[in-house]
């Protein structure tokens, strides 16, 4: 079993994230909200959720707020001692509190800060590899290869299939996905053109292609072109995109498509069905929970987990 130092580990440096990602979300949520809507021309919808998607209350139970579900979940003996062991610590960069995003799963590869929020660069939330023995990571922001990458299985802290490990991060009902590091959606032409329409509220009529416009660090799709018989429209970001091409959240916006054709020729024009290969499980910025958990299990301590996944910044005591 996993042992309980390397349990404890995990619980410490989520403490410290989630602690220093809560204070840093109220010291800005009063501020003037940000737009989540880039004025753009109308063949583009370019979309992201912040801060703004709730006014009336700071966090809720969805991905937009890291599946918070209750402080009574955080009331295992083990979490309660890697609270008050962490008691007041945050993370910190040039002396102020870190955004602390995380993800279920990164996929061997982080994320930057701005491909999926706002266009502000923060320099701890950067795109390297998820792993201390491989580090050269190629430049996932180049289709060919995207494609490669997404299509293969490279070693990563996160690439895990342990579920002594995986138990760790994930409630019983995530634990039903075995195949979060690499995954792949089919959708027929009717399946795809109904569900897009339903979730967008746009006819786009049957469906051409899913055209990749602009990819992020960890291979993540941007803006994607949808491209049907009625409407050719290209959305972002990230979530925007998971939200579109799923009936709840497609895993990642890290995925490729290939497309099947009928025989009939007057339907060659028209795949017949869709198949979404992709890579992780959330947005990919920042802590990458799986791999985190696994780097537990390796022996590695709280304050080096989170410099993996956080590099430059700096643990610091905010009060006692």
């Amino acid at each position: 079993e996993m042992s309980a130092t390397a349990s404890l580990e995990l619980l410490k440096a989520h403490a410290v994230i989630s602690r220093s990602w809560l204070l840093n979300k109220l010291r800005v949520v009063n501020k003037l909200r940000a737009h989540s809507q880039f004025p753009t021309p109308h063949s583009q919808l370019i979309k992201w959720y912040d801060h703004e998607a709730h006014k009336n209350f700071d966090v809720c139970a969805d991905d937009h707020c890291q599946r918070y579900q209750g402080i009574t979940r955080a009331s295992t003996p083990q979490a309660v001692e890697a609270v008050s062991a962490t008691r007041g610590e945050v993370l910190m960069y040039e002396g102020k509190i870190c955004d602390a995003r995380f993800s279920k799963c990164c996929g061997g590869a982080f994320e930057e800060f701005q491909n999926c929020w706002e266009n502000v660069r923060h320099p701890y939330l950067i795109g390297q590899r998820d792993s201390q023995t491989e580090n050269k990571l190629p430049d996932l922001t180049v289709e060919a290869e995207a494609d490669k990458w997404i299509r293969t299985s490279p070693v990563a802290f996160c690439n895990t299939q342990d579920k002594k490990i995986l138990s760790q991060v994930l409630n019983n009902y995530d634990q039903e996905t075995a195949d979060f590091y690499r995954w792949k959606v089919s959708y027929s032409q009717e399946e795809l053109s109904e569900l897009i329409h339903k979730r967008s509220d746009i006819d786009f009529g049957k469906i051409i292609d899913l055209i990749p416009i602009e990819r992020g660090t960890s291979g993540r799709l941007v803006r994607l072109k949808i491209v049907g018989t009625l409407r050719t429209l290209t959305i972002g970001k990230e979530l925007e995109i998971r939200r579109t091409l799923s009936t709840s959240h497609l895993y990642s916006s890290a995925f490729v498509v290939d497309k099947e054709y009928k025989e009939e020729e007057e339907e060659q024009e028209i795949p017949s069905r869709f198949i979404l290969t992709g890579a992780g499980w959330g947005h990919g910025v920042g802590l990458c929970q799986i791999g985190a958990a696994v780097m537990g299990e390796q022996g590695y301590k709280y304050e080096e987990i989170l410099s993996h996944y956080y590099p430059g910044s700096t643990i610091e005591r905010q009060y006692k």
